[in-house]
């Protein structure tokens, strides 16, 4: 794999450039986490059709995973609510991890 080095100029030109884009939420399965493949037109000249889809659907499999109902998750609804959520200071959820 080749270095590639940027000139610290450049960088802050086309930091200054750059504009913000939103992918949004896909409702059309219900309220589950789950981005929208659509391709913004802010993108066209910044990154590949095919990159970009990817991209959102290796997240949206996270974010299956991460919601995936099963007998950690059902343990940490438990001791929630027995120590009135005190128990998420000490400890990352499922969801957190993933």
């Amino acid at each position: 794999m080749a270095t590639e080095f940027h000139n610290l100029q450049q960088l802050r030109q086309s930091a200054s450039l750059a504009t913000r884009v939103f992918i949004q939420r896909d409702y059309s399965e219900g309220t589950v986490c789950r981005f929208q493949s659509k391709f913004p037109p802010e993108l066209d000249t910044r990154i590949e059709r095919c990159l970009l889809e990817e991209t959102v659907k290796t997240l949206n499999t996270f974010y299956v995973e991460a919601e995936k109902i099963g007998g950690q998750s059902y343990l940490e609804g438990c001791l929630a609510c027995a120590t009135a959520y005190f128990v998420f200071f000490c400890m990352e959820t499922k969801y957190e991890k993933i």
